[in-house]
């Protein structure tokens, strides 16, 4: 077993924990408080919630697996990989909520599943840098900073499932930010503790982490997850893709006859990634609301 076979079942079980960690976010940023808050305010709220801990842990473990797997695979394989935690997703949060998965979702689960296979094998993506330069990062910011502010002034704008939609695509591409990051930040491990402490991107992984976080709750604060997850869901691959192609110098080596069908499979893989988030977050969302009524009976 070669270290790419390594890195995509390391990224397989990053993908189950992060599905677990996602599903008991999901409900507390809903079960939490009644009441209108800031996103600081719901942050500092969900810091003191014993159940949001457990999903953080759970989380964490997935994090490791996933910086595991980016440290002998590509970010373009890491991520599609990661892709799939929604088809752990499914079985889980219908356990928990008593409810069943429906054909209609097995069906988009098999077609996601396919569709990573064949971004996997026939896009036989490989390898760059570990590391990007400072004045590279530094046009990664110039270009994507605008865009999230506009994102986030936008939400305050637009509240309701516009604000949840563009506070999603915040929260995801910082996540697909934070996986560049972790490459480079494993890339240094085997440099001691001091070389590491002196590296940059230790610190933006730190804050990204803490950022993506932190709008990641918001999102799903903000209106309807059918809004929120889908687009998180999508994003965050997307944005970590894309960077490591352009800063990382990643390819994807399909050859002339193989272009087609990447970009079928990756069209199917994002229609397959919306229609499976969607019916997870509707899930979620009835089983919240069935709560809050016996609550409201009891």
């Amino acid at each position: 077993m070669d270290k790419t076979d390594i890195a995509a079942l390391l990224a397989l079980g990053a993908a189950l924990f992060i599905a677990v960690g996602d599903v008991i976010h999901q409900r507390s940023a809903h079960e939490v408080t009644d009441e209108p808050v800031s996103h600081l305010g719901l942050f500092t709220r969900l810091l003191r919630d014993r159940q949001w801990w457990l999903g953080s842990g759970v989380s964490a473990v997935g994090f490791g697996l996933q910086a595991a797997a980016l440290g002998l695979g590509s970010v373009l394989l890491v991520q599609a990989i990661l892709v799939t935690s929604l088809l752990f997703a499914l079985p889980i949060n219908a356990r928990i909520t008593g409810q069943r998965v429906s054909r209609f979702q097995w069906t988009w689960a098999a077609l996601l599943a396919a569709a990573v296979v064949v971004i996997v094998t026939v896009g036989n993506p490989t390898e760059g840098v570990s590391r990007a330069s400072f004045e590279t990062w530094s046009l990664v910011i110039a270009v994507l900073g605008p865009a999230l502010v506009v994102c986030v002034v936008g939400a305050r704008i637009f509240p309701g499932p516009t604000g949840a939609v563009l506070l999603a695509m915040v929260s995801g591409a910082l996540w697909g930010v934070f996986a560049v990051l972790t490459k480079g930040v494993v890339d240094r491990l085997g440099d001691g503790v001091t070389e590491l402490l002196r590296t940059p991107e230790l610190y933006a992984w730190a804050l990204v982490a803490i950022a993506g976080t932190a709008w990641q709750q918001s999102s799903f604060r903000a209106g309807a997850l059918t809004a929120s997850l889908p687009t998180m869901t999508v994003t965050e691959p997307v944005v970590g893709s894309v960077l490591g192609v352009v800063i990382l110098g990643e390819t994807l080596r399909p050859g002339d006859a193989g272009w087609f069908t990447l970009v079928i499979a990756f069209a199917v893989m994002v229609f397959a990634t919306v229609a499976l988030a969607r019916g997870e977050a509707a899930t979620a969302e009835s089983a919240s609301a069935a709560g809050s009524a016996r609550a409201d009976a009891g």
